[in-house]
C-alpha cells in the first residue's frame, strides 16, 4: 500500500489497510476480513474495534456490516484531537521551568530566582516573551495598551499571532487608548481584529500598560512611561489575580470600538462583521468544517461563535436560530 499516511494520527498500517478496505468496499461484511489482511479473526476484530473508536468505522444492520465514515469528517475529528493532544503537551513543557531551579539547585545556585516571578530586560527579550506567551495561549488574553499609534513593523508583527490566537479559540480583550483612533492604519487593524472576532474598547485616559495569559501569567512593566527599562512576568496567582481585577476596573470604564463610519459597537442589527458572516454560513454551508474553512477560522471557533449566536437569540437548534434570524431581518 506503501507509506503509512495516517501515522500521525497514531493509526497503524494495518488500521489504515482496513480503513481503505472499507472505502473501497463500503458496507460489506467483515467476517472473512482476516483472510484478506493475512492475519487472525481476533486481530481483525481488534482493529475493527479501535478504529470504530476513533471515528473511521461504523456499524450498520445490527452489528453485521461495517461502513467507513466519511474522511473529511472523521480525519477532521482527528486533526482536532491530535492538535489538542500536543497543545496539552506544549503546555506541559512550558509550564516546566521549575525544572530549571531544581536542576540550579542541585548545582549549588546561591541566589536562584524568586519563585512566580521573572524579571526581563530589554525589548527583545520582551517581545519573544510575549511572543511564547501568545503562541502557546489556550483560552484568553487581556491588555491594556495605551499606545498612540502601532508602526507598520509592529501591526506586521502582531497580526500573525493576534489571528493565529483568534482562529484557535482564544479569546482576546484589548483596551487601547482612543488617541490610537486617530492613525489610520492602526484603527484598520484594530477593526480587522475585531471583525475576526477580537473583543477590543477604548479608553480616553489610561496610562495602565499590562498583558494577562489565560488568567495564569501577567506582564507589567517595570516603568509604564519607559517599557526599555525592563518587564516583570507575574506567575504568583495572588499578583495576577489584582492585575485582572486592575484589567476589568478599566474594562468596565472603557466604550466599544467605534465602527468605520464613526458608530459605536455592533452594527443595528446588534451583531459584529464576523457573527454575521458565522450566520450566512450557518444558513449555507452544511458541516462545520466547511463553515469554518468558508470564514478562515478553527472548527472550535466556528462553533464557538455559532453556540453564542444560538444563544443571543435564544434558539434552541440551528435551524431555529435561522429562523428566528430571518424573522428579525439579521438575514
Amino acid at each position: 500500500m506503501g507509506e503509512n499516511e495516517m501515522a500521525v494520527f497514531g493509526v497503524s498500517d494495518a488500521e489504515e489497510e482496513i480503513y481503505r478496505h472499507f472505502l473501497r468496499n463500503p458496507s460489506t461484511a467483515a467476517d472473512d476480513l482476516h483472510l484478506l489482511l493475512h492475519t487472525e479473526p481476533g486481530q481483525a476484530r481488534a482493529r475493527i474495534e479501535r478504529l470504530r473508536e476513533l471515528g473511521l468505522l461504523r456499524v450498520e444492520d445490527d452489528g453485521r456490516r461495517i461502513a467507513p465514515e466519511d474522511p473529511e469528517t472523521a480525519l477532521s475529528r482527528l486533526i482536532d484531537l491530535r492538535l489538542h493532544a500536543l497543545h496539552q503537551e506544549l503546555q506541559r513543557v512550558t509550564r516546566s521551568r521549575h525544572v530549571i531551579d531544581g536542576l540550579r539547585a542541585e548545582q549549588g545556585a546561591r541566589t536562584p530566582p524568586p519563585q512566580g516571578i521573572e524579571q526581563l530586560e530589554g525589548l527583545v527579550q520582551i517581545r519573544n516573551r510575549i511572543d511564547d506567551l501568545a503562541f502557546f495561549a489556550r483560552d484568553e488574553i487581556l491588555s491594556v495598551e495605551p499606545y498612540t499609534r502601532l508602526s507598520p513593523e509592529n501591526i506586521a508583527r502582531s497580526r500573525p499571532l493576534d489571528l493565529r490566537c483568534l482562529r484557535r479559540g482564544v479569546k482576546i480583550r484589548n483596551v487601547v487608548s482612543a488617541v490610537a483612533l486617530q492613525d489610520p492604519p492602526t484603527a484598520a487593524y484594530l477593526r480587522e481584529l475585531s471583525e475576526h472576532g477580537a473583543c477590543i474598547r477604548v479608553t480616553a485616559d489610561t496610562t495602565e500598560r499590562l498583558l494577562v495569559y489565560d488568567r495564569r501569567a501577567a506582564l507589567v512593566p517595570l516603568d509604564p512611561r519607559d517599557t526599555s527599562r525592563g518587564a516583570l512576568l507575574a506567575h504568583r496567582s495572588g499578583l495576577v489575580s489584582n492585575i485582572i481585577a486592575l484589567f476589568e476596573r478599566i474594562w468596565d470604564q472603557a466604550h466599544e470600538l467605534p465602527t468605520a463610519d464613526g458608530g459605536s459597537g455592533p452594527a443595528r442589527d446588534g451583531l459584529s462583521a464576523m457573527e454575521r458572516r458565522v450566520l450566512a454560513a450557518m444558513c449555507t454551508v452544511g458541516k462545520d468544517e466547511a463553515g469554518a474553512r468558508e470564514l478562515g477560522v478553527s472548527v472550535r471557533t466556528y462553533r464557538r461563535h455559532v453556540a453564542e449566536l444560538m444563544q443571543t437569540l435564544g434558539a434552541a437548534s440551528r435551524a431555529q436560530a435561522a429562523l428566528l434570524a430571518r424573522e428579525r431581518g439579521w438575514i
